[in-house]
């Protein structure tokens, strides 16, 4: 009789069902990126978990839908360059919120450090300029990133047949994530 009732026990405890869920203080559809105990914890969405919850919501019973991770929100920013070639000097700023601002700040950087006629060469948003010199003139540009724009300054300079061309100054000014 002890024997049947041990296993019915057996049995009824082998039928329960259980479910556990891990703890990680993560949203749903998000697991931890750190170890346990660390100091912080941080979060990373889990792939292919809104197309698996989209396809259950579409099939099953209505769902609470889950957190979207937050969008991303970028700042542009802005450079110049200007020049006053005659006395060989040239002013730059990177960094800027708006054009006009830039645009003023190179200007007064080239009157700062000695120009008189100072002049705007380039302003330019999100991106990159160079200043290309050699043993005749120079040339300014702006582009996308770094190597295109020195690329394209060097390009230049070689094919008007200058000698000594090189990179004088380079900067960028990307945009800034601030959300």
């Amino acid at each position: 009789m002890k024997r049947i009732i041990q296993l019915c026990a057996l049995i009824f405890l082998l039928s329960l069902k259980i479910v556990v869920h891990a703890e990680g203080n993560c949203p749903p559809g998000y697991y931890p990126t750190t170890p346990p105990g660390a100091p912080s914890q941080g979060c990373a969405p889990i792939p292919g978990y809104n197309d698996q919850q989209s396809s259950t919501q579409q099939s099953g019973p209505p769902q609470m839908a889950s957190p979207s991770p937050p969008s991303e929100h970028w700042e542009s920013r802005w450079g110049a360059i200007a020049t006053d070639e005659p006395h060989g000097v040239f002013g730059a700023v990177t960094g800027m919120y708006d054009k006009q601002s830039a645009e003023r700040a190179a200007l007064a950087d080239c009157k700062a450090k000695g120009g008189i006629n100072c002049k705007l060469e380039v302003s330019y948003v999100n991106g990159c300029a160079a200043l290309t010199v050699s043993s005749t003139g120079y040339n300014v540009g702006a582009d996308a990133t770094l190597d295109i724009i020195t690329a394209k300054g060097m390009k230049t300079c070689v094919s008007a047949g200058a000698s000594n061309c090189h990179i004088y100054y380079s900067a960028c000014s990307p945009a800034v994530r601030v959300q």
